[in-house]
């Protein structure tokens, strides 16, 4: 146990010796966390922020040295860092020295104490207890005894679910996926897993709670996606509609609704909005020219247009970007374009658009965002994003394009033109809603008794925090605005990114055929949840929690407890005689079910979940110090003890099913079957602890929530998502066709595998180009560029083209 415990206290880079700067960080943080305000001292950054950042840089510019669970300081760090002056002071004076700077000050700390270093660790005996008063712990013992009698009464199922005057509204919404795309494990934690977690929270606190979600089906992409795979978009739409449902429904997402933009509602409501902005001068017009594609018959958006880059000479630079240099491109000025679709040259053309005057609009924005900000509950990275919009100042921005897929514009001389994605894709929220119920309108305009929480990844804040307020204000429709935007970091698989393309990283479709329940993929997932930074998912850190936190802490403690009562006392929870030591128990976990209410209230996912960890950790402590199963062979006084430790244990165990009903429900579920929890007792969560199994009540059956996860089997799943299944795929296919060096037409293959393909020439053209660059040596050269050859091949026979004849070689 001592080894062990080494290795957890030293097992982050620098935690040995953070025990004396932790209190001041956690501070900070907490600080930063508490306003409404990203800086220090108010919406910009100041002299103390700028002091401060270059005292902390030593230590903060290695994230390994600072808890994980500090997210707004490492927000506020990674702002102030990314600004010009301080990358140059960075550069010029800070990164000579590192964390070195701090070593003379560090050497001069005591080592941590004993207490210091729980604060650190995941050991039983190392959990650090707060200092409980007398009055707390009688307030605890006070609330036990009245047991479930204390509980309010069941809120009535409605159905529709609508709100209600005098009680707490609560309306939840998820980013709407796209949905010609399969989620990834990053696209879920990002929006709809949180938002579950949240809305389950909300149900069990008695708030009256309507939770929505679907798929965003109009646009180029789902136009584009359809072409490949010979359908019509609203064939596309309906296909990859019931894959995003059976996924979300796997995954336990407990929606009220989950519904699509495709329906006369979001046309309905969309064309509404549009024409209160128009009548109030809110919409502008404007000529803009394009890439047209005369062989496709359409306007190409930028990501279907590639050409040679007019910065660096890139041969496959994008119509928006350049992946060499990494600049941003319009379309326009590509060098030698083509259609990613058929490979013609487009021409540029003019065409007239409408544009939401954001510029018109920023007044009216700034002052919601005035009395929105404060004592609201949105995340530092959203408040960061549009403070930087602002700063920036607003823009008209395009809201039409030259298709048709969407929603029509319903204005002369646009009827050819739909409205872009972006504008009326959160109107999509409101639809699903009026095709819910015909009585939307009570959740979306009743901004007096509704709070809209609305969760998302990063890069949808602009559109939730700006411009869909600034649509609605301009309407002049009393329209409900959101009262806590929830923004996550972004979740990287392993060392990289995910990518489909590539057969990389774990996709909501992959999931269930890997073998672990979907509560494990919760629990997980929440876990590493990106809140104050980006994270990433490891295989390798998966079965440490797993067998650490569920099957050794979480699992352990409530088998253990349901079996003491099977085994030592016929399924009964025996009488209670609770000691001074039981009631400062009872008061730990009374103040950390407390703290995990404050966090959920403050839609703080992750570091909740630590506080079910923290009570089960306390429970297994008990049990160890108290050793029942020792007691109950002893005589009537051990044997009574035997029963109050068993008992009270019961009844944690009982309060962890409600505590986790959020996180994995499932599980949830289970405990609550095994210990037959009366029904009030699983449907409510108290914000004290009470006795939900008085002595006498009878448990049912008890078995082993967890299984272990095996390393063999994590590392198998390692290679079949590390692309190992692409490669496989390729080589067969390479294996089964014939390579002759003649001119024949070729069967185009599938439009996923020529993306793979394409994928693949580019970055083997990079590694060519690196290599050259370096001067490398030729024979690696050599063997670089055959291997880039060999796929080019296989591109052009999957896209149906005829080979060039080596040579010297004579056609068959």
């Amino acid at each position: 146990m001592g080894s062990n415990r080494t290795t957890v206290v030293q097992g982050k880079k620098g935690e040995d010796v953070l025990g004396p700067v932790r209190r001041a960080l956690t501070h900070i943080d907490h600080s930063l966390s508490r306003q409404s305000c990203p800086f220090l001292a108010g919406e910009t950054e100041s002299l103390a922020d700028i002091v401060l950042w270059g005292a902390l840089y030593p230590l903060l510019q290695d994230p390994a040295y600072v808890p994980e669970e500090l997210g707004a300081l490492h927000s506020w760090f990674q702002t102030l860092s990314s600004q010009e002056p301080c990358q140059r002071a960075a550069e010029t004076v800070l990164k000579q020295q590192g964390i070195l700077a701090l070593r003379p000050y560090l050497q001069k700390q005591p080592q941590p104490s004993s207490l210091e270093r729980r604060a650190v660790s995941n050991e039983p005996e190392e959990e650090e207890l707060a200092t409980l008063s007398e009055e707390d712990i009688a307030v605890a013992v006070t609330a036990w005894e009245k047991g479930l009698g204390s509980l309010p009464p069941l809120r009535p199922k409605q159905n529709p679910v609508l709100p209600v005057a005098g009680e707490r509204n609560v309306l939840i919404t998820s980013a709407l996926p796209y949905v010609n795309n399969v989620p990834h494990l990053g696209n879920i934690i990002g929006c709809v897993l949180s938002a579950d977690v949240f809305a389950r929270y909300s149900r069990l606190r008695q708030w009256n709670t309507l939770y929505l979600c679907g798929t965003d089906e109009y646009g180029t992409a789902t136009e584009t996606k359809a072409m490949e795979e010979g359908l019509t978009p609203q064939e596309i739409c309906d296909k990859y509609h019931v894959i995003h449902a059976d996924i979300y429904r796997w995954f336990n997402i407990s929606f009220d609704i989950f519904g699509r933009t495709t329906t006369p509602q979001q046309t309905e409501i969309t064309q509404d909005i549009f024409q209160r902005l128009w009548n109030r001068g809110f919409v502008l017009q404007d000529t803009v020219e394009q890439l047209r594609c005369e062989r496709c018959a359409r306007f190409l958006a930028d990501r279907f247009v590639e050409g040679v880059c007019p910065f660096c000479a890139y041969e496959e630079a994008r119509g928006d970007q350049c992946d060499k240099c990494g600049k941003l491109i319009n379309a326009i000025e590509l060098k030698k374009p083509q259609c990613k679709v058929c490979r013609s040259r487009p021409v540029v053309k003019s065409s007239r658009h409408l544009f939401l005057d954001l510029p018109k609009l920023e007044d009216q924005l700034e002052g919601w965002l005035g009395k929105t900000l404060p004592g609201s509950d949105w995340t530092p990275n959203a408040r960061f994003i549009i403070r930087s919009w602002l700063r920036d100042g607003l823009k008209p921005r395009c809201i039409t394009r030259d298709l048709k897929w969407g929603t029509p514009v319903p204005l002369k001389g646009f009827e050819d033109k739909v409205f872009y994605v972006w504008f009326d894709a959160t109107f999509g929220y409101l639809s699903i809603t009026a095709n819910y119920t015909d009585q939307w309108e009570r959740w979306w305009k009743n901004p007096e008794q509704v709070n809209l929480y609305q969760f998302m990844a990063k890069d949808n804040v602009p559109f939730h925090g700006l411009v869909f307020p600034c649509s609605a204000l301009g309407a002049e429709d009393n329209y409900t605005l959101v009262s806590h935007l929830i923004a996550t970091e972004y979740l990287n698989y392993e060392d990289g990114k995910f990518s489909k393309s590539r057969g990389v990283g774990v996709f909501g479709d992959m999931a269930q055929d890997t073998g672990i329940p979907a509560d494990i993929w919760r629990f997980y997932l929440l876990y590493i949840r990106p809140e104050g930074q980006d994270s990433a998912f490891s295989w390798t850190d998966m079965l440490l929690k797993n067998n650490s936190e569920l099957l050794n802490n979480l699992g352990n403690f409530i088998n253990r407890a349901g079996m003491f009562v099977s085994k030592f006392f016929g399924g009964y929870v025996p009488e209670m005689m609770l000691t001074s030591d039981d009631q400062r128990l009872l008061a730990h976990v009374t103040l950390e079910l407390k703290h995990y209410h404050q966090l959920l209230e403050k839609v703080r996912i992750r570091d909740a979940l630590r506080s079910i960890l923290t009570i089960s950790r306390h429970g297994n402590q008990y049990i160890q110090v108290n050793e029942p199963w020792k007691r109950i062979k002893g005589n009537e006084a051990d044997r009574q003890r035997a029963g109050t430790v068993t008992g009270l244990a019961v009844n944690i165990a009982a309060l962890l099913s409600i505590m986790l009903q959020p996180y994995m429900p499932t599980v949830s579920a289970t405990i609550a079957a095994q210990l037959q929890l009366p029904t009030a007792a699983c449907s409510i969560l108290p914000t004290d602890f009470l006795c939900t199994l008085p002595a006498g009540h009878q448990i049912g059956t008890v078995s082993p929530l967890f299984q272990k996860l095996e390393n063999d089997q994590i590392e198998s799943l390692r290679q079949r998502f590390g692309g190992g299944q692409l490669e496989e795929s390729l080589e067969l296919k390479a294996k089964a066709s014939p390579k002759p060096a003649v001119v024949e037409t070729v069967t185009a293959a599938g439009s996923q595998q020529i993306q793979v393909l394409m994928d693949e020439v580019t970055k083997q053209g990079n590694i060519v180009r690196e290599l050259k660059a370096q001067k490398a040596d030729k024979n690696q050269v050599a063997a670089e560029v055959a291997k880039l050859l060999e796929l080019k091949k296989q591109l052009a026979l999957a896209e149906g083209k005829p080979l060039d004849t080596p040579k010297g070689k004579k056609k068959k």
